[in-house]
């Protein structure tokens, strides 16, 4: 059986100008570079209403075809931070309960990487955050 978790080694987490914490690394990658595999923690729809009214909300997916269930992902996942033109893409894989963060254009050492929360790299559609 292949394992469901990997962290790319030149990957790591730092203080962020954006917001905080966020994902970085000390060397340079190519896009299509495969950066983590995580494992996540599915949760069934009923307990959304509850997880929602706390601080978890920000950093879980909404999963499944039908996105009635939530996921909270292990790994550095929930730290990405969000960019509506991001370096960084992902991947849900209800199946086998993983995501993975590929890149999709080449990053330079020292550079954050971000995902695009709406699910599409470019998607300039406003995320909850921003509607507030």
């Amino acid at each position: 059986m292949k394992p469901i978790n990997f962290l790319h080694p030149d990957i790591y987490v730092g203080k962020s100008g954006k917001h905080g914490r966020g994902v970085f690394t000390s060397g340079s990658l190519e896009a299509d570079t495969v950066i983590e595999v995580a494992p996540v923690i599915v949760m069934p729809a009923k307990d959304r209403p509850i997880i929602d009214q706390t601080l978890l909300h920000d950093y879980i997916f909404e999963w499944g075809k039908t996105k009635k269930r939530c996921s909270m992902a292990l790994g550095y996942v929930a730290l990405y931070n969000h960019a509506y033109h991001s370096n960084c893409e992902y991947e849900m894989d209800f199946t086998k309960e993983i995501i993975t963060v590929k890149t999709i254009k080449k990053v330079q050492k020292g550079e954050e990487l971000f995902v695009n929360y709406n699910g599409d790299a470019d998607n300039a559609e406003a995320v909850w955050f921003d509607k507030k």
